[in-house]
């Protein structure tokens, strides 16, 4: 009895995780913490950055099989070994790897955003177009450092500033890289307020950040019913890649200014959403497994990704700075920085710089224009990503 009793501990010991724990995974619960205490403390976007945080903290437990990365290195996965011996994280991830969860993430946006002020000022597409600069820059600054073509790729959708996404093209490009991209997006998307005003400062004079933009037209509903319609089908035709995100941001907004679907409406907005959120940010958090975030690779994905922010912000300035040449004086440049797509977040900062000029100032709808213009220009971004590396 006492030898079976003895045994039975031995198990036990045998099983757990003090016995099996690496320094390495010591020190990613350990940042998993942290990120945890800046979502919780600080606020930095913690709705995504606090489930991240936990599904570090699992992945790294030894012996708990909840989440095998070896399974989804491969662009072909074994889905019957997934379903027999998966963990529960692994399950979850299909969504992330068959690119559903990121779509209807973006169908959420949809349903949250009124894309009046762009409607009403077209040439804000140019800023949004404009602030994507820092992805392609990135691109090419990744290959230089060392960085595979796929690679480069998932790292570069960082300077887009649009969680789902730099997911979405991580996912398919670089899925050993996931856990670091999504941490470096959404850490840099949770700075924006601290990044952005001193690049837009150093860029614009004061009398730049003085102007007074004109009051926007009024938008009709028709218009507002056509625009989904017309832009899903010139991005997709153009770009189809880019249709997943595209057409889901697109069926959200649909369904919002139609005002005949309202309980789809709040669905999308709340309990949808809140799901795929929590499934989304458990599960991206899961790949960051100390094997492959504890890596060199991991500390230049965190310098390209400001790089890529730093970039991209300049970008929509420098091209506001353009429009306010062409226009003599008629755009205020600060709203370009807004087109980095990080919703609505720019678009305040935007409001908060030109406010400190000039507190009668009122930049914030202006700035929404870049703004939305940046979540679709982020989109058709990932789409060409997609389709030349995937």
């Amino acid at each position: 009895m006492f030898e079976t009793f003895m045994e039975s501990i031995q198990g036990l010991l045998s099983s757990s995780g003090f016995l099996a724990v690496h320094w390495q995974q010591l020190l990613m619960i350990a940042i998993a913490c942290f990120l945890a205490y800046l979502a919780i403390a600080k606020g930095y976007e913690p709705l995504l950055l606090l489930p991240i945080a936990f599904g570090m903290l699992l992945t790294n437990i030894p012996n708990t099989e909840l989440f095998h990365m070896e399974y989804y290195i491969e662009s072909s996965i074994d889905f019957g070994e997934v379903l027999h011996s998966g963990g529960l994280l692994d399950i979850l991830y299909l969504g992330v790897k068959l690119g559903i969860y990121p779509p209807l993430i973006f169908l959420g946006i949809g349903t949250m955003t009124d894309f009046g002020p762009l409607i009403a000022n077209p040439k804000s597409f140019l800023l949004g177009a404009a602030a994507q600069l820092g992805i392609f820059v990135t691109f090419f600054g990744a290959l230089a450092v060392g960085f595979t073509p796929t690679e480069a790729g998932g790292i570069s959708i960082i300077g887009g500033a649009d969680g789902p996404t730099a997911i979405l093209v991580a996912k398919s490009l670089a899925p050993h890289l996931l856990g670091s991209i999504a941490v470096a997006a959404y850490s840099y998307m949770a700075l924006v307020p601290v990044i952005q005003p001193p690049i837009m400062k150093l860029l614009t004079t004061k009398k730049e950040r003085s102007v007074v933009m004109a009051q926007l037209r009024p938008v009709s509903r028709v218009e507002k019913l056509m625009f989904p319609f017309i832009v899903t089908l010139l991005v997709s035709f153009l770009v189809p890649d880019a249709a997943p995100l595209m057409g889901m941001l697109m069926l959200g907004n649909l369904m919002r200014e139609s005002g005949v679907v309202d309980r789809l409406v709040k669905t999308a907005q709340n309990e949808l959403m809140n799901i795929i959120t929590i499934f989304l940010g458990v599960t991206v958090g899961a790949t960051a497994t100390a094997e492959y975030f504890l890596t060199g690779k991991t500390i230049l994905i965190i310098v390209l990704g400001l790089l890529a922010f730093c970039i991209g912000t300049a970008g929509g300035v420098l091209f506001g700075k353009l429009m306010y040449i062409v226009t003599k004086g008629k755009v205020n440049p600060l709203i370009g920085s807004a087109g980095v797509s990080a919703v609505p977040m720019a678009a305040r900062v935007s409001q908060k710089v030109g406010a400190e000029t000039d507190p009668t100032n009122f930049l914030l709808m202006h700035a929404m224009g870049p703004n939305v213009a940046g979540v679709i220009g982020s989109a058709i971004a990932a789409g060409v990503l997609l389709s030349i590396f995937a």
